[in-house]
């Protein structure tokens, strides 16, 4: 059973970042893929980044793109979501996400999710 735990979340002004960091147990990072994912109040979670099993295939949602930066460090067995240039609009609960799949596909299946880490962006 995997098991990911999300940290990094918080309170942060337009414009500033944050670095989203996701620790992954019981399995090896290199074997699955992983992403990331929000859910806004009220709205329905959507899909931001993911990253194929070495890192090497990236997927990011039109709205977070060159802004948000997703990377893995399989020896740590963790993966990262750099935040740039926030905006309200990017407040939700971010979950970190895997799946056992052999290749990552822009539409990304979950097979385990991690409980998620608040981001707030003030104006």
């Amino acid at each position: 059973q995997v098991q990911l735990v999300e940290s990094g979340g918080g309170l942060v002004q337009a414009g500033g970042s944050l670095r989203l960091s996701c620790a992954a147990s019981g399995r090896a990072t290199s074997t699955l893929n992983m992403g990331w994912f929000r859910q806004a109040p009220g709205k329905e979670r959507e899909f931001v980044a993911s990253a194929s099993r070495n890192g090497g295939s990236t997927y990011y949602s039109d709205s977070v793109k060159g802004r948000f930066t997703i990377s893995r460090h399989n020896a740590k067995n963790t993966v990262y979501l750099q935040m740039n240039s926030l905006k309200p609009e990017d407040t939700a609960l971010y979950y970190c996400a895997a799946n056992t799949k052999i290749l990552l596909t822009p539409t990304f299946s979950v097979d385990y999710w991690g409980q998620g880490t608040q981001v707030t962006v003030s104006s």
